[in-house]
């Protein structure tokens, strides 16, 4: 019986015995190698394909107004007469304290020189510093008690845009082109269109796609007449001379796809989107065949509102062509170029409003007329608000605690005021909504819950907020 059975079990194998029977699962190996690479393939041919989002959504896409530096509340969407009554006095113990970056202890009260007067149907108030962005607020939700984490620029702009207060993380255009994809092959599906006058603290990383795959990083568009360059093909080269460059390109690396080259398939993509971009974009980019009205409407041709109303009616033009996401930015450079009021609110805030208010009611009026501030969510605001304190004399300083930010179209209710801050406009204390609420409001506009639009990152499923945020119910 044991010469019988050695003859059937034996613990050593000659190597071509090991290669038969490990036929199979070197076929699987070499099936799955074959697979990724197709899977490879077919993600370089278009990685921002349209998607559909879990839930029913309200709106597909997305105009972050960003008024960089921070807006004052006070001079702008919530009136304090109280504050005005007690202007140059010291604040009254009985409304706690407030961490400032410049303001001293010693700070007195500024009251604002600013006048207020109801609007629309609901009556509700606005400074005069906007009056037509007051003919809109009928289509406005005003949130006056919105709140983030830190006083200071860059941290506060990287909690605006990517739901923390360091950078690396992807900002709202990443995550919506993450979720969303684009509804035009031909353009890029996130832009941002800074201001001319220079960069912000927080730098590019506030807007960028962090540790989301490159290809949804944002489209920087330049300052000026040409936002985009070389659209046009260069002298000599025929359209079909060109098609077949991009043909070769693609060929070469489509020759040998490295599994999860994320970089190398969005350099693929940029090949592609840039061809694209030739037949496609000048057309978007061409205003002329604007008309004059419309112009009008904006500002463009004339000072101060020529170049933030051209910037706006570049982004109503973008998202009528299906770009997913446009953050058309207010101020740049040092200081006083933002709206950085330390030195003197006045001045400030009616040079930076005069340049920005009738281009933001004429895309708001224009989005409207032509059916599309429905599907549109209009964002307006800055990284903070401003201080009751007067720092300098006529300034205010930086202010995190209680500020105002407001949404329009994409199944915004308008016409109604959410939340309030306390009667000198320091902290918010009637419902107030951190940074994170915007967040998840803006998600559930656009089809998601928080949680459902995730990305594993060093071993978590990372998401757009960092603590769990609520939809405004009161606008929705």
């Amino acid at each position: 019986m044991w010469n019988d059975a050695a003859q059937h079990v034996r613990f050593l194998r000659t190597r071509r015995e090991f290669i038969r029977d490990g036929f199979c699962g070197f076929g699987s190996i070499a099936l799955a190698g074959m697979m990724r690479e197709e899977q490879a393939r077919a993600e370089a041919v278009n990685p921002l394909a349209r998607k559909a989002p879990p839930r029913a959504a309200k709106a597909k896409s997305v105009i972050f107004l960003f008024m960089a530096g921070g807006p004052s509340h006070i001079e702008t969407f919530d009136p304090k007469p109280l504050l005005d009554k007690l202007n140059g006095q010291p604040r009254p113990k009985e409304f706690g304290e407030a961490r400032y970056q410049f303001v001293k202890k010693d700070a007195k009260l500024l009251g604002t020189r600013r006048t207020f007067k109801k609007h629309g149907q609901a009556g509700i108030e606005v400074s005069d510093l906007f009056p037509h962005t007051a003919a809109c607020v009928d289509d406005l939700a005003i949130i006056r008690s919105c709140q983030g984490d830190r006083v200071v620029h860059s941290a506060a702009q990287y909690e605006l845009f990517t739901g923390r207060i360091v950078p690396g993380f992807p900002s709202m255009g990443s995550w919506v082109t993450y979720g969303l994809g684009s509804e035009n092959r031909s353009l890029p599906g996130y832009v941002v269109m800074p201001d001319p006058l220079g960069a912000l603290e927080g730098g590019q990383p506030i807007y960028s796609n962090g540790f989301l795959p490159a290809v949804h990083q944002p489209t920087l568009f330049r300052a000026g007449q040409r936002p985009v360059l070389n659209l046009d093909l260069p002298e000599g080269v025929t359209m079909e001379q060109r098609r077949e460059t991009v043909r070769l390109i693609r060929g070469l690396n489509e020759a040998n796809p490295l599994p999860q080259d994320d970089e190398f398939s969005a350099r693929m993509s940029a090949y592609d989107l840039a061809f694209k971009m030739q037949t496609e974009a000048p057309a978007v980019f061409d205003l002329s065949r604007e008309s004059q009205e419309t112009f009008k409407l904006y500002g463009v041709g004339r000072e101060p509102t020529h170049d933030y109303g051209r910037r706006c009616l570049l982004a109503r033009r973008l998202v009528e062509t299906g770009v997913r996401f446009v953050c058309v930015v207010s101020g740049g450079g040092p200081g006083n170029k933002q709206w950085d009021a330390h030195g003197d609110i006045e001045e400030n805030h009616l040079r930076m409003a005069a340049q920005t208010d009738q281009p933001v009611a004429g895309l708001l009026h224009d989005l409207k007329r032509r059916g599309l501030l429905d599907s549109t969510l209009v964002l307006w605001g800055g990284e903070f608000g401003r201080s009751p304190e007067a720092e300098g004399g006529k300034g205010r300083d930086h202010h995190n605690l209680g500020f105002t930010m407001w949404m329009a179209g994409g199944g915004i209710k308008g016409g109604q005021v959410v939340g309030a801050t306390d009667e000198i406009g320091l902290r918010a204390v009637e419902d107030p909504h951190h940074f994170r609420d915007i967040h998840t409001t803006m998600l559930h506009q656009l089809g998601f819950d928080e949680d459902e639009l995730t990305y594993p990152h060093l071993g978590r499923n990372e998401r757009l907020t960092l603590l769990r945020g609520e939809v405004i119910s009161q606008i929705v």
